[in-house]
């Protein structure tokens, strides 16, 4: 079993840090993943290994739009970012996926499926509700 959760990737923290990921100017992926891929807070960049297949999937996935928000909250400030929603059409089963921008130290965060998902139709990966309690990627 490849999946134990969901992850921020260390890279995020250190790209965030010294400007390598930049959520409003680059271009960021979303790639599915089968169980037999080995993806933790520890993936540093895309990888092939374990990738999904089928449908009209191809590797590397969809690009996916990252949205960024700020909130005043009885805690403080909180800025948040999240992702539009890809899909695909066809026979794909994925366990997890990838979110990562292309080339060294771009991988951002693993999203744990729970269980293997299954679909012969339409695949999609269903974002949470971009505000500042639900957002993929939170900072407080």
């Amino acid at each position: 079993m490849a999946f134990t959760g969901n992850y921020s990737c260390n890279t995020l923290r250190s790209g965030l840090a010294n400007g390598t990921i930049n959520f409003a100017t680059d271009t960021f992926y979303l790639a599915l993943y089968t169980n037999s891929a080995t993806l933790d807070q520890t993936t540093t960049a895309y990888t092939t290994v374990g990738e999904a297949t089928g449908g009209n999937y191809v590797a590397g996935g969809l690009v996916v739009t990252a949205t960024i928000a700020s909130e005043v909250t009885s805690n403080g400030s909180t800025t948040y970012v999240n992702f539009s929603s890809p899909a695909w059409t066809g026979n794909i089963t994925a366990r997890g996926a990838l979110i990562y921008t292309p080339g060294d130290n771009g991988a951002v965060c693993v999203l744990d499926f729970g269980s293997d998902k299954t679909s012969t139709t339409s695949f999609t990966v269903q974002m949470p509700a971009n505000t500042s309690t639900s957002a993929l990627i939170r900072l407080v």
